[in-house]
């Protein structure tokens, strides 16, 4: 029985502790892959704690079939779905830029290494906002959360074929749009 399982069946079992032991485990990397996915920290922080609300309430309806984090981030990306949605009729078609998350500085880097390398990662976190949503969302899953094949299949509910193609897509469509903001910074 894994480390999870066991919380969640303590949890189950009235130990509200042991609810909080998964939060703390998880709440950091979902909260990361959140702000790629809304598009801002506030609202990221929103749907974290609502994803963590739904999951700790709809507990006993973990089947053990994926990780419990597996299952937990499904919760969290149907939920900036239907954000989404609501900010469409809102806004009529608006896309929420993409904020990078604030990394720590590495003592070791040069002033200019730095600068550098934060140049780089506004240029991936634009082109990265400037992708179709589902594109958006198949890269961040895969290339960022490092998640398998298998369990962006699960978690989108597509065929694992349709899978792997709209990852090809989508890093042809990054591949065109950081070619085009680097072309652009050249030609200044």
């Amino acid at each position: 029985m894994s480390d999870d399982q066991r919380l969640i069946d303590q949890a189950l079992g009235g130990d509200a502790a042991a609810f909080g032991l998964l939060v703390h485990k998880y709440q950091q990397r979902l909260f990361n892959t959140l702000v790629h996915l809304a598009g801002c920290r506030e609202e990221a922080e929103d749907l974290m704690q609502d994803a963590f609300v739904q999951a700790f309430v709809k507990l006993d309806s973990f089947r053990g079939q994926s990780s419990f984090y597996t299952w937990l981030y499904r919760i969290a990306f149907n939920l900036t779905i239907s954000l989404r949605r609501k900010r469409r009729l809102e806004n009529s078609h608006e896309h929420a830029p993409i904020v990078p998350a604030n990394e720590p500085l590495d003592d070791r880097q040069d002033a200019s290494e730095h600068l550098e390398l934060r140049e780089q990662a506004d240029q991936v976190h634009m082109a990265l906002g400037a992708l179709a949503e589902d594109r958006r969302d198949i890269l961040i899953l895969r290339d960022i959360e490092g998640f398998s094949y298998e369990q962006i299949a699960e978690i989108l509910d597509l065929p694992i074929g349709t899978v792997r193609s709209r990852i090809h897509r989508a890093r042809l469509d990054m591949r065109n749009q950081l070619t085009g903001i680097w072309q652009e910074n050249s030609a200044d």
